[in-house]
């Protein structure tokens, strides 16, 4: 089940910025509830597996079992497999629509494609777990130049190397794959490639 709750309640949760702004931590840095600065126990070397995990899941907004699918496809891969994992992850197109700054959270941008505001290649997709390849345009539906769209591109935080955007025609390209340095660097996937390999 994908958690629905508060953002900000969640990073607190795992004392990692799921938004990836940091935001969320800023005032209070502990753990949500009556003894969230009161936690002092260790956790075990499947509880930190775990908790990489969980991070990577909510910071994508990826269900269970869609998660464990897209791993078991970068377990197939000739590439790293954490590297692997990584990249199909950042080319879902939810995420390319946060990334492209269509939308301030990858939360909104799923809304966005849900709605069918997206288009991939000139067709209307509605998948936010759509996997585009390299090359692709994605774009805002022609005649929905919608102002949230315009208001998050304004702020322009989410931008990155592997893809760019025409802010005039609401376009975006994929231009190619991430690298290790340009993806989260407080995950450590190694951890959650232990723990999948406990259940396999």
């Amino acid at each position: 089940m994908r958690y629905t709750g508060p953002d900000y309640k969640r990073s607190r949760r795992l004392g990692f910025s799921t938004l990836e702004s940091g935001v969320e931590l800023k005032k209070r840095s502990y753990g949500p509830g009556q003894h969230g600065n009161n936690r002092k126990k260790k956790p075990t070397e499947y509880g930190k597996q775990l908790i990489e995990k969980q991070k990577l899941r909510q910071m994508y907004g990826v269900n269970e079992r869609q998660f464990r699918r897209l791993f078991a496809i970068a377990l197939k891969s000739d590439e790293v497999t954490g590297i692997a994992f990584f990249r199909i992850l950042e080319s879902r197109l939810d995420n390319l629509v946060f990334r492209l700054g269509f939308a301030r959270t990858r939360r909104a941008a799923r809304q966005l494609v849900n709605h069918g505001h997206i288009t991939v290649n000139g067709k209307k997709v509605d998948i936010p777990s759509y996997l585009c390849s390299v090359g692709d345009k994605i774009a805002i539906k022609e005649g929905h130049n919608l102002a949230v769209v315009k208001d998050s591109l304004s702020v322009n935080a989410n931008r990155c190397a592997f893809a760019t955007v025409d802010v005039d025609k609401l376009v975006g390209t994929f231009v190619r794959v991430p690298e290790r340095n340009e993806l989260p660097q407080d995950i450590n996937e190694a951890q959650i490639i232990e723990y999948y390999n406990r259940l396999l």
